[in-house]
């Protein structure tokens, strides 16, 4: 391969680089500005609707917690099985 392919793959490698890169910073800024706008409607919220979003995020960890304990017997179990 002579220096003028090598530089052209170089160049076209980069060009592909760059154009992945800027789909990924495209990414990440969609989503930093769709978090944004969600904290500034959440700020909004009055208290009884606040208390109500705690509620249901508790409930929601809750069940995750159980889940995860559930799991984790069953492997207990199964280990004393063997």
């Amino acid at each position: 391969m002579g220096i003028r392919q090598f530089f052209k793959k170089a160049f076209s490698d980069m060009k592909e680089d760059a154009k992945a890169q800027h789909e990924v910073d495209k990414a990440n800024f969609a989503a930093a500005k769709a978090e944004s706008k969600a904290q500034w409607e959440e700020a909004k919220m009055t208290p009884s609707q606040r208390r109500e979003k705690m509620r249901k995020d508790r409930e929601a960890q809750i069940a995750e917690a159980k889940e995860r304990e559930a799991a984790a017997q069953k492997r207990i179990d199964a280990v004393k099985k063997n």
